[in-house]
């Protein structure tokens, strides 16, 4: 009998600024199951990490967004015993964007959905690696909205 090595699970999330507000979501089924996070999922073949981050975005909250850029690529390991159930290895590619349009309703595999200002939006989340993906989504943000001076 032959079985197939394990393999990460790609996955793609989005930083959805609206104005100085990140929009969260609380996820409804592991891992991080009842903690406050951001919208992402598992990329679909075929399709890009940009698209999934939309498409996941759309599903789980009913909002949509404009990418600016990437902020990282993050690895989300849960291993308990390789190979048993209940490990995870996600490889997470975390997209900054700016809202465009739709007001947050959870649905999908999140239970809530809601914008909230960036001091609590921080606040809210567990992860470190949450916390700083958010960060410096906030500093893509600012540099493609800061008004332009005239040279």
């Amino acid at each position: 009998m032959t079985t197939e090595p394990l393999r990460p699970i790609a996955g793609a999330g989005i930083v959805v600024f609206r104005e100085d507000e990140v929009l969260l979501i609380k996820r409804g089924k592991p891992p991080y199951r009842g903690q406050w996070s951001l919208p992402g999922g598992k990329i679909e073949y075929g399709e890009t990490a940009a698209e999934a981050a939309l498409r996941e975005l759309a599903e789980e909250t009913g909002t949509s967004a404009r990418i600016l850029g990437l902020i990282d690529v993050i690895d989300s390991i849960g291993l308990r015993e390789p190979g048993q159930p209940g490990d995870w290895h996600f490889v997470l590619t975390d997209f900054a964007a700016i809202w465009t349009g739709g007001e947050p309703i959870a649905d999908d595999d999140v239970t809530e959905a809601a914008f909230f200002p960036y001091d609590e939006a921080i606040a809210r989340t567990e992860w470190d690696k949450t916390r700083d993906v958010i960060g410096r989504a906030r500093d893509i943000v600012q540099a493609f909205t800061a008004p332009q001076s005239g040279a």
